[in-house]
C-alpha cells in the first residue's frame, strides 16, 4: 500500500506534503501531554504491523490498522502515521521520502473518518460498528491510493489487469481481515479501556 518514491508526479508530490503538513500543524496546538504515549503507542502498532507483507498474486499487501487507530487518536492520527512511515522509508525503504505526504494523508484521511462513522453509527454494538468501520477503513484507503495515481498518470488505470484494479482486488483479504481485528479491539477497548477510544 505504501507509495514509493518515482510513482507521483511533482504537483501531486507537493499538493499532499501541503496537506500533510497543515493538518498536523493545526492538530498540533491541541496536544495535551497524557496523549502523546498513546499517540507513540499507535505509530509503534502501526510501524511494526505494515511493514508485515503478505503475498496476494501478483502483488502483496499488509495490514493498515486505519480504522482501529483513527477511533484511538482521531483528528491526531497523522501524528502517529507521519513518524512511522518516515523511519519506514528511512531505515527500510519500505514507501519513500517523496512519497511521506501522500502515504501521510492516505492513511490519516479514512482514519479520521473511521473516527467520524463509529461514533455517528446508529449502533448499539461496538464490536459490530468496529468491524464496519474496519473493513470500510481499507476501502478508503485503497480509493484515496486510486485518486493520487489517477492524477498523476490515467494510465494506472487503463487495461485489463491495471494497477488500479489488482490494488483494489488485493486488499479484499485486508478488509476481512481487519474488520475482525477492529471488532475484537474495539469491544475490548469500549469494556476495559474506554478512555483510549477518542471521544
Amino acid at each position: 500500500m505504501h507509495l514509493a518514491d518515482g510513482v507521483l508526479s511533482t504537483p501531486v508530490i507537493l499538493a499532499t506534503y501541503g496537506v500533510a503538513i497543515t493538518s498536523m500543524a493545526l492538530v498540533a496546538k491541541e496536544f495535551k501531554d497524557e496523549e502523546i504515549p498513546k499517540i507513540s503507542l499507535m505509530a509503534g502498532t502501526f510501524f511494526a504491523v505494515s511493514l508485515i507483507s503478505i503475498p496476494v498474486p501478483p502483488t502483496s499487501v499488509h495490514p493498515l490498522l486505519c480504522g482501529l487507530i483513527g477511533i484511538i487518536l482521531g483528528k491526531r492520527a497523522p501524528w502517529a502515521f507521519f513518524p512511522a512511515l518516515l523511519l519506514q522509508a528511512l531505515l527500510f525503504r519500505h514507501g519513500g521520502i517523496t512519497a511521506l505526504g501522500a502515504n501521510t494523508i492516505m492513511l490519516s484521511i479514512p482514519a479520521y473518518l473511521s473516527y467520524l462513522i463509529y461514533h455517528k453509527l446508529p449502533l448499539n454494538r461496538v464490536a459490530i460498528k468496529g468491524g464496519i468501520v474496519g473493513g470500510l477503513s481499507v476501502l478508503m484507503t485503497v480509493a484515496i491510493l486510486i485518486i493520487l495515481l489517477a492524477l498523476t498518470d490515467s494510465r494506472f488505470a487503463q487495461g485489463g489487469f491495471s494497477i488500479v484494479q489488482i490494488v483494489l482486488v488485493g486488499h479484499l483479504p485486508i478488509m476481512a481481515a481487519e474488520a475482525i481485528v477492529t471488532a475484537f479491539a474495539i469491544k475490548f477497548l469500549e469494556s476495559y479501556k474506554k478512555s483510549w477510544v477518542a471521544s
